[in-house]
């Protein structure tokens, strides 16, 4: 999944599938985890947040089934 790079202290870059709803987000930390069943709605409010870390705590992390990606 091709990710874009973000301005962001804890997120290094973020994907997104439209057809499987699929969001990826590689942290700073180079992990990288896959979140299934995300709406499209929540990552363009995730890529247009002020605070992209903050928005993930409180709307995407522990509320979609993931995976770490190796």
């Amino acid at each position: 999944m091709h990710r874009q790079a973000v301005s962001s202290s804890t997120i290094a870059s973020i994907g997104y599938d439209r057809e499987e709803h699929v969001l990826e987000i590689e942290f700073v930390n180079e992990s990288v985890y896959r979140y299934r069943l995300v709406p499209e709605s929540v990552h363009r409010a995730l890529m247009g947040a002020p605070s992209l870390g903050r928005f993930f705590n409180s709307r995407i992390r522990d509320r979609y089934p993931t995976e770490q990606v190796d």
